[in-house]
């Protein structure tokens, strides 16, 4: 067994590739609604919708990459050629002229974080054990998220200080994306127990696994981009530094709060951490909602940032938890597809309803589906695989 207080090499490694890979969408992603709003035809809908498919892009190729991935049992040649995909596709939004291209390029940046997100987190959970797992995926959701607060940092001074055009700056990220791609070599595989037949099956994914996809489903069904959140931000008189100032914080707290919420939840359970995540989520959506001014904005937005720490780690803990090692990038991957098929949906109908009926309109939704979902899990219980490498 593996010292719970020690993390493995390989989740060092790994937690450094997430740190340069996040930095580098990071520096672009805050500033991508200043830039499609500059572009013909604009309008919110189409914000969500390049979002949404984005998303989604990722989370349905997560799926099959995560069962080719059991398939194969090459977790770490199946992320390489996904992080070198991302690399490719970072100058497409640069040479953008119209929404078309802007959709383009997203789409290729999130098929190739779908090809390598699966098996990353698989050679994760490889090296992880019950008592140390919450702890090795939270220090990974840490590093990137640090990555998410230096990137839109980095984007600010080249933009505002330095002058760069939004052009450069998108070119720009291909350098951390380059640097995710080249530290991955570094990792050392470990060998797993392979399945004798090499065939799609859903065997070894148990009941509550199941009912935990569905829980997360319906979350996510209100869970729209966070896009939306740096717009509330511009529509109470926020600009855009201080509203990428206010991504940052979120960034900040995802950051400091993902480490201590994997060890917790492998010391009081995945389940109580998640119910505390879904009810911090839903009440941020509610005062988005109410919010009028900037001072608001400011602090839910640091109530925001508390939310992902204590349920994107925990989560996929909880996934792998609840499966055997044969199935782990399938059980992964199809925890990542029940994120992203939902953000279609949510995006979509987050921009419709800003466009219709108001901001509030969005966060009211979010935080409805947020609550149900707390009920749901409230009821769910989980019975956790002890099966081990």
């Amino acid at each position: 067994m593996l010292d719970k207080k020690k993390l493995p090499t390989t989740a060092i490694i790994i937690g450094i590739v997430s740190l340069f890979s996040d930095l580098s969408t990071e520096m672009a992603y805050p500033l991508l609604p200043l830039f499609i709003s500059t572009l013909p035809g604009y309008s919110p809908i189409y914000l969500g919708l390049i979002e949404g498919v984005a998303e989604a892009t990722a989370s349905i190729v997560t799926a099959f990459s995560g069962w080719i991935s059991d398939w194969f049992q090459k977790r770490k040649t199946i992320a390489i050629l996904g992080y070198g995909m991302t690399t490719l596709a970072k100058p497409v939004i640069a040479l953008a002229t119209g929404i078309p291209m802007v959709l383009t390029g997203r789409f290729m940046d999130r098929f190739g974080k779908g090809i390598r997100s699966a098996p990353k987190d698989t050679m994760l959970a490889n090296v992880a054990t019950v008592e140390n797992r919450g702890q090795v995926f939270g220090f990974e959701r840490m590093m990137d998220s640090a990555g998410a607060v230096i990137g839109p940092a980095v984007a600010i001074a080249l933009f505002y200080q330095f002058g760069f055009s939004l052009q450069t700056v998108f070119l720009l990220t291909v350098i951390p994306s380059l640097l995710a791609f080249f530290c991955l070599f570094l990792v050392e595989e470990k060998e797993t127990q392979e399945s004798s037949k090499k065939i799609f099956s859903f065997q070894g994914l148990s009941r509550e696994f199941w009912l935990f996809l569905v829980i997360n489903t319906v979350f996510n069904l209100g869970n729209s981009t966070n896009a939306f959140l740096i717009l509330k931000a511009s529509e109470v008189g926020m600009g855009v530094i201080t509203s990428v100032g206010c991504y940052m914080l979120y960034n900040a707290i995802y950051c400091f709060g993902s480490y201590p919420a994997g060890v917790f939840s492998d010391r009081l359970g995945r389940k109580s951490i998640l119910l505390i995540g879904f009810l911090i989520f839903a009440l941020s959506y509610l005062g988005f909602a109410f919010a009028q001014t900037s001072f608001w904005v400011w602090i839910l937005f640091a109530f925001y940032g508390v939310y992902p720490a204590l349920t994107d780690g925990v989560g996929k803990a909880m996934a792998v938890d609840l499966t055997t090692p044969q199935v782990r990038a399938t059980a992964i991957g199809l925890f990542a597809a029940s994120v992203g098929l939902t953000r279609i949906p949510a995006s979509y109908l987050g921009g419709v309803l800003w466009k219709y009926y108001g901001s509030s309109a969005t966060f009211y939704f979010g935080a409805i589906a947020a609550l149900l979902a707390f009920v749901l899990l409230l009821f769910f219980n989980p019975k956790q695989k002890q099966v081990e490498i």
